[in-house]
């Protein structure tokens, strides 16, 4: 579906929230102020209300902004809340018996974020996917207690941000009647909302709430009231006590927790990912946003339950009634199984612009939900040839931003290895470089440049770019300060990856400081890796992706900084139902294709891991995120098939071999060795596979047993472990770790004997489970070692992920016919199918 281009490019709302008050002067208004709100001039507005009263006997008091520092709004209810917590009183409506100062106090404490916290006043109810989630998760972990009473069920929340996790899972510990509630976070940003929710909500009137951070005294709750205990996992939990808590919590390990809620936990894909958004940062920045970030903890963790297979209360020592995680990014989680369906509950980027969509339909009248949520636009540009030609990589010669963003020095003396080519990237994407000008006289069409086009210059008023390294930081602040680059001295640039800016959270203030309000400052923020993770900058409605980045859960974490809402509650203080969005749309601007559409392809594959067919997920995604691609002349829409078609050929062979090399197609789990041990024949197969002789079967044995018995000491001796027991516990984990390893990668040998095989079959419109176990089993023998039989055996124990196997097969073939394409050549004449590992996809772009 091609949207028009004034849907594309929508016009950005510039309205700005006013609190105002003013006095009426007669004897019935006597010591009182109006205090109220309003988009429009606080003078007419004021007119508007009084007019139909004919009072001129009025004055304008107060005339202010209702910014807060970080970007967010306060509201005329705000106000008048703060005043009467204040003890000021509220005799009617909107009127308040108190002076100007007393106004302008409470709108300075609200202005710089002073929260006054246990008012319970909410009443908003859950949305309908909130319910749903709640409902599917109590009636699972129901179904799971009916069978054993002693069960500990786990349930995923894959929940992109906005969905409003903290909200939904105390309703779900409602609805459980869970008196006890430990809420574990891996980043320790987070505690405000679980906080502010529980206390400001009347569903959790008497709820009580206890965190390191908050503070209060376990031995003093009352224990007629739900409690709520929070803690991030690194102060929680440590190595050095080899997995045992703090002593000042050891308290948590005498109670029972009848829910435990594992939040921003990304099952491990983050530590690859993690590793890759830093790289660039000086070292030691490096290893403090690391820690910070991720924790040294979440490695352990991750071990733990991936690669050992242990339940976490085999090793986190607590007990628990059941466990729920919330995650915006389980990609890993969900492409290893383990959860099945009936233990997921999605809500992702789709999902919610599809509710929002349908609830314009269904209720035009009426305040949307989703309304403040806006779409994401990707926009990707071909750099013209006299600039990939001196960065690119790989044999498809793909622009290399690493390369081409290059930087060496420090602070004032850091420069652009290829500065002239850079500055030529500035004048381009502010549409004033001379030869792409001429290009576009030619074609008749001036292409939406991000700094060039009008539709798009409100939404580039403040942006955040990302940069390969700390010294391309640097050297973009210099080279945009130089005298010829007039147009960039309009905007503040903040570049947090300077050495004396703080990690985390502490990078922030600088860029509210230079944002200030959002509507009469201009700012481009630079970055490496910070700020990219967990952080609410409202303003921010595009990013610029000038370095390379292969993961998409990291690509797109750092996209969704970008599509934080931006809304104007009742601009009028008339109308609790009315929003002003200021911002219905965002961008994401990159400048390497290729690379980019593959992120697209790989996040929407991503996203519905059960989808047997690509092509389909990647098309639910860009109906909702549009993506135009501009090739050098024209910008154009791609639908997905296109972006599947590019993303495939503008791969390589070596590329599309690495899928069969990966780890995911394998499950080296102690559950997995496990059923091979028990499972006679498994354990022949396995030993037909070449190399596993040399090891010899008792590794399997080796690797489970050592395992498990480190994680029971560990669990057992806690904070009494002595120094010479860790030592042997670390060489043991060694061994183990060394023994897991060998497994897997002979495992993985013999998957990347699979596409030698699909290069040998001619059977396309077949599955290739098909043509190995009824077609052509024989040649499936010759090529792998493996006989068909066996084969099939350790796929029905999981030693293989079918469902990755698809993908792996899907991008072999499409690559295999693009690239035939290509050259003019039909790879099989008339065909309509694709057979995947074990399913047949249609070859037809869906429209």
């Amino acid at each position: 579906m091609t949207r028009p281009e004034a849907d594309l490019f929508a016009p950005k709302p510039a309205s700005r929230l006013r609190i105002y008050a003013y006095e009426i002067h007669d004897e019935a208004h006597a010591g009182q102020l109006k205090v109220g709100q309003t988009t429009q001039d606080v003078k007419t507005r004021v007119v508007q209300q009084l007019k139909t009263a004919a009072i001129t006997n009025y004055a304008i008091v107060l005339d202010e902004s209702a910014v807060r520092d970080d970007g967010t709004f306060f509201t005329d209810f705000d106000v008048r809340n703060a005043l009467k917590l204040k003890g000021f009183d509220n005799p009617t409506l909107e009127w308040m018996e108190c002076t100007v100062a007393d106004v302008q106090t409470a709108i300075t404490d609200l202005r710089s974020g002073k929260v006054h916290t246990g008012t319970h006043h909410l009443t908003f109810p859950m949305r309908d996917e909130q319910r749903d989630a709640v409902d599917k998760t109590y009636d699972y972990f129901q179904s799971i207690w009916a069978e054993d009473d002693d069960a500990v069920p786990e349930f995923l929340w894959n929940a992109k941000m906005r969905f409003g996790k903290t909200f939904t899972a105390y309703q779900l510990a409602k609805k459980l009647k869970a008196h006890r509630i430990l809420v574990v976070t891996f980043k320790p940003a987070v505690e405000d909302a679980w906080r502010t929710d529980l206390e400001s909500h009347v569903d959790f009137d008497g709820w009580q709430y206890i965190s390191a951070d908050a503070g209060g005294d376990p031995s003093k709750t009352d224990p007629e009231h739900p409690l709520v205990f929070f803690g991030s996992f690194q102060d929680l939990l440590g190595r050095d006590a080899a997995g045992g808590f703090k002593p000042k919590h050891k308290w948590l390990t005498e109670l029972t927790w009848d829910l435990v809620v594992f939040d921003e936990y990304h099952f491990g894909a983050w530590r690859d990912a993690a590793k890759e958004l830093f790289e660039g940062e000086d070292e030691k920045a490096e290893k403090k946003e690391l820690e910070q970030e991720f924790g040294k903890n979440l490695e352990t963790f991750a071990q733990e339950t991936e690669e050992l297979g242990n339940d976490e209360d085999a090793f986190v020592p607590i007990r628990a009634g059941a466990y729920l995680y919330l995650s915006g990014t389980p990609f890993k989680a969900l492409a290893t199984g383990r959860f099945i369906e009936e233990q997921i509950f999605n809500w992702t980027y789709t999902d919610e612009q599809r509710a929002k969509a349908r609830f314009a339909a269904e209720h035009p009248n009426e305040r949307n939900p989703y309304g403040a949520l806006p779409e994401m636009r990707l926009l990707t540009y071909q750099m013209p040839e006299e600039l990939v030609s001196i960065a690119h990589q790989g044999e498809f010669d793909e622009f290399d931003l690493n390369a081409f963003f290059e930087a060496k020095g420090e602070g004032a003396d850091a420069q652009f290895v290829h500065k002239d080519d850079v500055q030529k990237w500035l004048d381009i994407i502010r549409g004033s470089y001379f030869p792409t000008q001429v290009d576009m006289l030619k074609v008749g069409t001036k292409p939406p440049f991000p700094y060039s086009d009008v539709r798009l210059l409100p939404y580039l008023q403040h942006s955040i770019w990302m940069l390969p390294r700390q010294a391309s930081c640097a050297a973009m602040v210099n080279l945009m300060a130089e005298k010829q680059n007039v147009f960039w001295h309009d905007y503040t640039v903040v570049n947090v990856s300077a050495p004396n800016v703080g990690i985390g959270l502490d990078a922030l203030p600088p860029v509210r400081k230079a944002i200030g309000n959002g509507f009469d400052t201009k700012t481009i923020t630079l970055t490496v890796g910070k700020l990219t993770t967990g952080v609410t900058v409202p303003q921010w409605s595009s990013i610029l992706m000038l370095r390379n980045l292969q993961a998409p859960e990291t690509y797109f974490q750092a996209a969704f900084r970008v599509q934080s809402p931006w809304s104007i509650s009742n601009p009028n203080g008339d109308d609790p139902n009315e929003e002003e969005v200021l911002k219905p749309v965002c961008f994401v601007f990159d400048f390497a294709p290729t690379r980019a559409l593959r992120q697209i392809s790989e996040y929407g594959t991503g996203l519905a891991p059960e989808d047997k067919n690509p092509e389909h997920a990647v098309e639910e995604l860009v109906k909702f995120l549009p993506v135009l691609a501009y090739d050098g002349s024209h910008m154009t829409q791609v639908d997905a098939g296109g972006i599947l078609d590019i993303a495939m050929a503008g791969t390589s062979a070596t590329l599309l071999a690495r899928k069969w090399e990966s780890a995911i197609l394998v499950n080296v789990d102690n559950d997995t060795l496990k059923k091979i041990m028990a499972n006679e024949a498994a354990m022949k197969a396995v030993m037909n596979i070449e190399g596993f002789r040399s090891l010899g079967e008792s590794i399997f044995e080796t690797v489970v047993n050592k395992s498990e018995a480190v994680s029971k000491t560990k669990k057992e001796k806690g904070d009494q472990i002595s120094t010479a027991e860790k030592r042997e516990l670390s060489d043991e984990e060694k061994e183990f770790k060394k023994g897991r390893k060998a497994i897997q990668e002979k495992l993985i040998k013999f998957a990347t004997r699979i596409p030698a095989f699909m290069y040998l079959t001619d059977f396309r419109e077949n599955t290739l489970y098909d043509v190995i176990t009824k077609i052509e089993p024989d040649l499936f023998k010759a090529v792998t070692g493996l006989s068909v039989a066996d084969f099939n055996l350790l796929v029905s124990l999981g030693v293989f992920n079918a469902g990755h196997m698809n993908q792996a097969v899907f991008a072999f073939r499409r690559y295999e016919d693009a690239s035939l394409a290509y050259t003019g050549i039909a790879s099989h004449k008339g065909l309509r199918h694709y057979g995947l590992y074990d399913t047949v996809v249609a070859v037809e772009k869906v429209h």
